[in-house]
């Protein structure tokens, strides 16, 4: 990993990508109903305690599947389905992902986890490894916990400047683009492992 590999493209790729996928504009009526009954969000320590879990996902994740001897490209087929169906969620308002994580302090459950570094986005963490160097995802990453500690502090001011119909037309924009994603991750990593098969 280094400076040289920096790439304007890839990394707005996988800013758009990531923040698709974490889709915290999209999260604001949970957090606010969080918060309306009572319970105190910490907007620092939710932002920090998912950027420190998804940057070690992100180098860790490799070691994870070398355990269960599972290539990056057959990981990140499986990541594209995940986000196909993520994607199906977005767009028609289907609820697939059941939220049944034990309960705790609102910061870290179920804000941290399964909001904000759920399922979907430890899939898609290792699929665009898949795709670009880790030095674009890091800074991607850190571009998109900027905006989720942004939204967190100010959720009421991020909710009047979108209003109810703003957060829902980007909450289906986004999902279009997560399933175009998702498509070209499938076609491209699929190819890779009919290559390896011939």
């Amino acid at each position: 990993m280094s400076f040289s590999d920096i790439s304007i493209q890839e990394l707005a790729s996988a800013f758009m990508v990531l923040f698709a996928v974490i889709d915290i504009t999209g999260a604001v009526p949970i957090i606010n109903d969080i918060q309306n009954k009572g319970h105190k969000i910490s907007a620092i320590k939710a932002a920090l305690a998912s950027y420190i879990l998804l940057v070690a996902f992100l180098f860790v994740g490799d070691g994870l599947l070398n355990l269960f001897s599972v290539d990056i490209s057959s990981f990140a087929v499986a990541g594209s389905l995940v986000i196909f169906v993520l994607a199906v969620e977005m767009i028609f308002g289907i609820p697939i992902f059941k939220n049944d994580g034990p309960s705790g302090t609102a910061s870290i459950v179920p804000l941290v986890f399964p909001l904000i570094v759920g399922a979907g986005t430890l899939t898609t963490l290792l699929a665009l490894r898949a795709e670009y160097h880790a030095i674009n995802i890091i800074i991607a990453l850190t571009l998109n916990i900027i905006v989720v500690y942004f939204v967190l502090k100010n959720v009421s001011l991020v909710e009047k400047v979108f209003g109810k119909g703003g957060v829902y037309i980007l909450r289906k924009f986004l999902g279009i683009i997560l399933l175009a994603i998702s498509v070209k991750l499938f076609t491209s990593n699929l190819t890779s492992l009919i290559d390896i098969f011939k």
